[in-house]
């Protein structure tokens, strides 16, 4: 049976001086989670994970992994791999010997190592690559490697730090892939830190968004996607208008879209994406300054009462014209209710 708190970060602050980058944050990962951190540079989320890699001493609090308390454990004896965002593969030694470095650390004898390695090298199809050098690789296979020489020593945590960012986006979406077949075919506990929220939908089982420091929400991908609770955490999932409710109305940069409010007393903002903006048509009128063609859909920016809004509309849509005056609407049955702005 799966340990439901196989990974237990408590009460974990991280200080530099008077400076807090991690403050007073407490979380679970059952065994065989992927879980990603997702936020801003500067939130916490990466100053965190190194924390429970052990490259960084903690100000207060505690980490346990797998029933072991490890809050002062060497970071060489925490059973935790880490995959660094720059690969961090050493440049003279082949992808055979990068990845069977921490097996020889390790002593395992040489039978062993060679069908580990070449067990990880398959693994993350690589066969037919080991003699070659990572300068002869290209970003996709290097972090493959990476990959494998995280794994092959099976650590009980595997931590990730935003390793696809490096990558065009071809490549990002044959990693992601391969990421999510590893941790099925694995099972092993991962922690995948990211600001790239198309990353975090499409890899967690669950997600926590992280703000100066703090949890700013968690939950499934689902949850965070449909279900944001702030106004911060529904612009990280692409809820790009973003209203106050007000006694008279929606309230926003520039001023007040009048509307019925009385319905909506529980919510502190309204939330709408792009796509749910609907254009042509409404009790309100913008003017089109700005219109981006995206293959499928139309991207619009609308200058309203309230402020600039985005829109997005099918391309079979009627078009519209940078300085077009037009109608449009905020359907309140559309909207995500906010508890916080």
């Amino acid at each position: 049976m799966s340990d439901p708190e196989f990974l237990a970060l408590r009460n974990i602050t991280i200080s530099y001086g008077r400076s807090v980058a991690v403050d007073d944050v407490s979380l679970t990962v059952p065994q065989g989670e992927l879980l990603a951190l997702l936020g801003p540079s500067g939130c916490g989320k990466t100053t965190l994970m190194r924390a429970v890699a052990g490259l960084l001493p903690l100000t207060q609090g505690g980490i346990v992994l797998a029933k072991r308390d490890i809050t002062r454990v060497p970071a060489n004896r925490r059973d935790v791999g880490l995959v660094f965002q720059s690969y961090a593969l050493f440049p003279h030694l082949s992808v055979f010997e990068n990845v069977a470095f921490g097996l020889r650390l390790r002593r395992a004898p040489a039978t062993e190592l060679k069908q580990r390695v070449d067990a990880a090298i398959a693994m993350v199809g690589l066969t037919g690559f080991e003699s070659r050098l990572p300068r002869e690789l290209s970003g996709g296979q290097q972090q493959r490697v990476a990959l494998a020489r995280s794994v092959v020593v099976r650590p009980n945590l595997l931590l990730l730090d935003e390793p696809l960012s490096n990558l065009d986006a071809r490549l990002r979406l044959e990693m992601r892939s391969e990421l999510h077949r590893l941790h099925r075919d694995l099972g092993v506990t991962m922690i995948y830190v990211t600001h790239d929220q198309a990353e975090a939908l499409a890899l967690a089982d669950r997600i926590v968004v992280m703000r100066a420091g703090k949890v700013a929400q968690s939950g499934s991908p689902e949850d965070l996607y449909e279900r944001p609770t702030s106004g911060f955490v529904a612009r990280f999932m692409g809820f790009e208008n973003i209203l106050g409710v007000q006694p008279d109305g929606l309230s926003g940069e520039k001023g007040m879209l009048k509307i019925p409010t009385a319905g909506l007393t529980d919510a502190r903002a309204l939330a709408w994406r792009p796509q749910n903006v609907q254009l042509g048509e409404g009790p309100f009128q913008g003017r089109v300054i700005g219109a981006s063609y995206q293959g499928e859909t139309t991207e619009y920016l609308i200058e309203s009462a309230a402020g600039l809004l985005k829109a997005q509309a099918s391309v079979t849509a009627p078009r519209h014209t940078v300085g077009e005056n037009i109608a449009f609407d905020l359907p309140v049955s559309r909207a995500v209710r906010l508890l916080e702005v």
